[in-house]
Formats: structure tokens, C-alpha cells, sequence
């Protein structure tokens, strides 16, 4: 390869250019939808075909394009939004930088029929990997309809790393939902293999689009939320400290009516939820900020998912607000009145007063960090207690090992007086402990269960001991075709959004073998008739949409095998003891039982540790007794 510096072709620089816009098949529909939103549609009509990678065609009763600008649409930087570089930061729009056709385009086969309310006739225009190849007048309503098939035809790489039918569909119907959720005037109709997956009729109402696409239960536990300060809107819905999920999927934060994935959104939310929900567990929200658009930079990603506030902390602080606002409202008579600073957040104490404050600048610092696609999400870093915690200190000298027996030791090199550290044992093949030869002498918070050993002192995590024990349980019901059941007295309907009930429906044979009988209940829901009688205590509605979540964000690209493991491990760690529950002398006999009868009991399905040796010798040199 020649190292001489040189321009590259037209052709692959589109390609390029094109990769930072369309990425899979529901990059096409977002695009292409938001070029009908910005023509004033009232009507949208999405059609995919296996999933979006066969074709995609949208249709919409918009203002139309003229004939004469129809082959400026699918030119690189050409725009009708934008005219001068300042009009960047005074952005209404939500297409503008003039690329979005022909991105598409330059990956595809673009077909493109359109008519303005003025002309006698539309105009017809096919654009292949890049080049125009078809240009006639075309008999149409007014609007636009474009048509994209052969989709990464040009681009082969590309298109390996499309997944299935259905995952490209689940894309799809996210990206829809969120439009939808921003522009309830508009009617949205999803049509896939020749029959209606749903219909959004238009609506004045926000409460009832909300309640059309993410179901009429959830809908339920939700309550206005609305809140101004300096030139800003904060307004929509968020859920009853009753209703939480398993992650921060059902938080949807829009500015400007511009979805957005913003990690101080996220997080001024959670600040609002702090103390009226379970750790790790999430609210719903639908939540709508409206500001000046010189306020807000969103020319700061490339399919503009993220953007840049001007005076973020007061963004953050009007959220706080308007969900404390809500939330207080819940937990008091509407006649008490509680003082609260400009926070939102209630003066208890000033010990509260100093937290909150510490969340907020914490919270911008980390977003003055975070740039580009470096900007961070909330829940997607290290969270406090999911870990196993060591026993003993750092500075003790003592660091716990999963291996068995002890391990040998050696002297940190350069300081004689330094303690002894442990060195991982060489594999060897010796048993793993017997624990009902064993006799558990207590518990350290109630989380870790004591066992002295001739060897040592044994840690038994509770809760990852019982995650095992149930995951081989239900793995091996389900191998054998024998999963003890337990029938619901009242069986759970569940009411999904559109994307929610592809993925479970996706899902539902899988289920079913782990005991989990589940099946389509007309439209978008789901009856849960039946849980696994090990898990028979689950509330069995937010199981099924817990475990909706989880896969919809994580476990798109596996196996079938994968996604069965995935299941039971799910499944199991729901179901499992957790950390925190006192645990009586008959619990830990039989937890001792099964751990003994259990294969692989040295790690949870997760892989962390269910044990850990302290070992007597080391534990003696602490003491100065070696």
C-alpha cells in the first residue's frame, strides 16, 4: 500500500460520511421520520420488511418537496433548515445538516415520490449507491413517500453485522415509540409482513398517547409532572415510587421534542427517586423539556442523540423539582406545604441539604467530562454494593481467594516489615468443602454466612450460594422436561408497548421451559398463567417485564442456548435469598444440603464467587502468632 497522501474517492467518502448516520435499518426510520415530522405530517404510515432489512418504506401527508429541489434533497449539505452557521444554535428542526438522504442513499436503493399541495403532478426519483439512475413525473397524493431497499448492498461489512429478523424489528419499533411519544398530534401506522402491527391514532392529549404506547396499566401509576423556571419547561410523566423496573429503559427524557440520551437528565431524575425507591431499581418517566434552542447545543453528535446545555445545573435543578414536586404530593395531604429550597428537594436537614448538593456538582462534573460518544449513562458504571465485599481490610494484608485449599504466601518485595500477601494457588484437584460437615457460627451483616473450617474460616455468600442452587434447579427441570410449575390463583395480564411484546413473544417457548407459562392475550398483552414453584413468591408481572428489559438491552445478539441460560440465571437471581435477609438455623441447614448436592457451587450463574477461605495460617500471621 502506497504512503503517499491522497484524496479519497467520492464514492467511499459517502460510504464513510454514511456509517456515522446510518447504522442499522432503524436509523433509516428514524431519519426518514423526522424528515416527515419537520414537513408538518399529520399521518405517518412505517412499513418493514423482514424487520427493515428487506425495505422500509415510509409515508407521510406533509408539505411535499418541489420538483425542482428533489435532486438537491439527496445531495451532501444541502438543507432547507439552516442558512447560515449561527442557525445552528437556533435549531427548530429536527433534520438540518443536509445528510440524512444522502447517506441513506449511498447504502441503498432509494426510491423517492413526492408532490407539493401546489403542483399538478409529483415527481418520481431512484437513487442507487449514491447515483441518480431514474427521474420521471409520478401521479401521488401530496406528501412524500420513500421507499429504501437493498439496504448495505454496497457495503457488504456492513450488513454482517446486521442481527435477525426480529432484533432489527425491536430497533425499529423503539425508534417509533419514542417518535410517537414526542409528537402525539401525529398518527403513526406500523406495518410489517402485510398486517398492521399497531396504530397510533393522533391525539391533543399526551396522557393518552402515553398510555396507548407504553399500556393503560403502567399509564396508570403515572402523574403529571410539571414545572418552569427561567425561560424552561419541565413537563409529562413519571411513576408512583409503586411502580420501578430493572433499568433506566423506560425513562425517556425529549428536549425540544428531540429524543435524547442524556446522562444529567438521567441522573437529575434519579436525585428526584433517591430515597422513595429500592436501590438499583428504576423509575418510569416520559419526561419533556422545553427551552430556548440557543440554549441548547444538539449539533454535538452525529445521529444527534445527545446534546450540550447551556446552563445545565439549572436544567438539572428544574427536573429535581418538578419530580419532587410529584412525588411530595404522593406522600402528604395536597394542605400541608413543605419549604424546599431551589433544588425541589425537601430541607430535612442540612445534612440532606449537603448530600444533595454534592449529587448535583458531581453529577456536572461528570457531564463537563463527558463528550462525544464518551458521554456517560447513567447505570452503566459501578454500582455501590454489587460486589462482594472483603471481610477483613486492605490494609490488613488480607485479600480473600477463591481457590481451595489455602494458598501459598510470599513477602512483598522492598519493605521487610510488610505483610504477607496471598499468591493464587497453583491448580489442584482437591474437593471443595463439605458444608454440612461444617457448622455456621453466624453471619456477618446478614450477608455472609461463617464457617470455621479445619482449613480456616469459610465466607459463604447467601445470596450467590441460592442463586446457584436455584439456577441448576430450574436448568436441570428444564432439561429433563419435568419444571415444577405453580399456577397463578388470578393469572397477570400485562399490558406492553408495541416493542415489548415483540421481545416476548420472541421469548415465550423459552419461558415456558423454565416454567414461566406465558401467551398472547389479544392486541399487546401478555397473560402470565404460571411461575416455576421454586419462584412461586414473585409478584409475576414485574418478573416478565424486568426480564423484558433485561434482554432488550443486553441479550439481542445470542445464541438460542444463550438466551437460555440467560433465562434461568434471570430467573434464579430473582428468586434468590438476597443479601440483608436473616437467614434462620433451618434456612442454612438446607442451603448447606443443596450447595453439597449442587455441581459448579463455586461461583454463582454470574460467575461471582459463592465462597471464599480465610486461611488459619494467614490469619495467625496477622496476629504475629507465625
Amino acid at each position: 500500500m502506497s504512503r503517499r497522501i491522497h484524496l479519497l474517492p467520492e464514492t467511499l467518502t459517502h460510504r464513510i460520511a454514511a456509517g456515522e448516520v446510518v447504522e442499522r435499518p432503524a436509523s433509516i426510520v428514524k431519519e426518514l421520520m423526522e424528515n416527515a415530522l419537520d414537513a408538518g405530517a399529520t399521518e405517518i404510515t412505517i412499513e418493514l420488511e423482514q424487520g427493515g432489512c428487506g425495505l422500509i418504506r415510509i409515508s407521510d401527508n406533509g408539505s411535499g418537496i418541489s420538483a425542482e429541489d428533489v435532486p438537491l434533497a439527496f445531495a451532501r449539505h444541502a438543507t432547507s433548515k439552516i442558512a447560515e452557521f449561527d442557525d445552528l444554535y437556533r435549531v427548530r428542526s429536527f433534520g438540518f445538516r443536509g445528510e440524512a438522504l444522502a447517506s441513506i442513499a449511498s447504502i441503498s436503493r432509494t426510491e423517492l415520490v413526492t408532490r407539493t399541495p401546489e403542483a399538478l403532478a409529483g415527481i418520481r426519483i431512484i437513487v442507487e449507491a449514491g447515483k441518480m439512475i431514474e427521474r420521471a413525473e409520478a401521479g401521488c397524493p401530496v406528501g412524500t413517500t420513500v421507499t429504501v431497499s437493498r439496504i448495505f448492498d454496497s457495503v457488504p461489512v456492513r450488513k454482517k453485522f446486521l442481527k435477525s429478523e426480529n432484533t432489527e424489528r425491536s430497533y425499529c419499533l423503539d425508534v417509533i415509540t419514542r417518535l410517537a411519544l414526542a409528537n402525539p398530534e401525529v398518527r403513526v401506522r406500523v406495518l410489517a409482513k402485510g398486517r398492521e402491527l399497531f396504530s397510533y391514532p393522533a391525539t391533543p392529549r399526551l396522557a393518552e398517547r402515553i398510555a396507548i404506547v407504553l399500556g393503560q396499566r403502567d399509564s396508570q401509576r403515572m402523574r403529571p409532572i410539571e414545572g418552569a423556571t427561567a425561560g424552561l419547561k419541565v413537563y409529562g410523566f413519571a411513576s408512583q415510587p409503586d411502580l420501578t423496573c430493572a433499568t433506566t429503559k423506560q425513562i425517556y427524557t425529549f428536549v425540544n421534542r428531540r429524543h435524547v440520551k442524556d446522562y444529567l437528565l438521567n441522573h437529575a431524575v434519579m436525585t428526584a427517586y433517591r430515597r422513595v425507591i429500592e436501590p438499583r431499581r428504576y423509575p418510569a418517566a416520559v419526561l419533556y423539556i422545553d427551552l430556548d434552542p440557543a440554549d441548547v447545543d444538539v449539533n454535538v453528535h452525529p445521529a444527534k442523540l445527545e446534546v450540550r446545555f447551556r446552563q445545565p445545573r439549572i436544567v438539572y435543578e428544574a427536573v429535581v423539582e418538578a419530580l419532587s414536586l410529584m412525588l411530595r404530593g404522593l406522600a402528604q395531604p395536597p394542605s400541608i406545604e413543605h419549604s424546599h429550597g431551589p433544588s425541589g428537594a425537601l430541607e430535612e436537614s442540612p445534612m440532606l441539604r449537603e448530600e444533595y448538593t454534592s449529587r448535583v456538582s458531581e453529577a456536572l462534573r461528570r457531564y463537563s467530562l463527558a463528550s462525544g460518544s464518551r458521554k456517560l449513562m447513567y447505570g452503566k458504571g459501578h454500582e455501590p454494593g454489587t460486589g462482594m465485599q472483603s471481610a477483613v481490610s486492605p490494609e490488613m494484608g488480607l485479600q480473600a481467594r477463591t481457590a481451595w485449599p489455602p494458598s501459598r504466601t510470599r513477602k512483598s518485595e522492598g519493605d521487610p516489615a510488610a505483610p504477607d500477601l496471598f499468591e493464587p494457588a497453583p491448580p489442584r484437584n482437591l474437593s471443595r468443602p463439605v458444608f454440612t460437615d461444617l457448622d455456621c457460627i453466624g453471619s456477618l451483616w446478614e450477608t455472609y454466612l461463617i464457617f470455621p473450617s479445619p482449613e480456616g474460616m469459610i465466607l459463604v455468600d447467601q445470596h450467590a450460594a441460592h442463586e446457584r442452587v436455584l439456577f441448576e434447579k430450574i436448568k436441570g427441570g428444564a432439561e429433563r422436561g419435568k419444571q415444577a410449575v405453580q399456577g397463578l390463583l388470578i393469572p397477570e395480564v400485562l399490558s406492553l408497548s408495541k416493542a415489548d411484546f415483540e421481545r416476548i413473544s420472541d421469548l415465550i417457548p423459552l419461558l415456558e421451559e423454565a416454567g414461566v407459562e406465558a401467551e398472547p392475550f389479544g392486541g399487546d398483552s401478555v397473560v402470565v398463567k404460571a411461575l416455576p414453584a421454586l419462584l412461586a413468591h414473585l409478584e409475576a408481572g414485574a418478573l416478565a417485564k424486568d426480564l423484558i428489559s433485561e434482554f432488550s438491552e443486553r441479550e439481542r445478539a445470542l445464541s438460542l442456548a444463550e438466551k437460555r441460560d440467560r433465562i434461568y440465571a434471570f430467573l434464579a437471581c430473582r428468586g434468590a435469598v438476597k443479601a440483608g435477609h436473616h437467614l434462620t438455623r433451618e434456612e442454612v441447614g438446607q442451603l448447606c444440603r443443596d450447595l453439597d448436592s449442587t455441581p459448579f457451587a463455586a461461583t454463582c450463574p454470574h460467575g461471582r464467587p459463592v465462597y471464599v477461605l480465610y486461611p488459619q495460617r494467614e490469619i495467625e500471621r496477622m496476629f504475629k502468632r507465625r
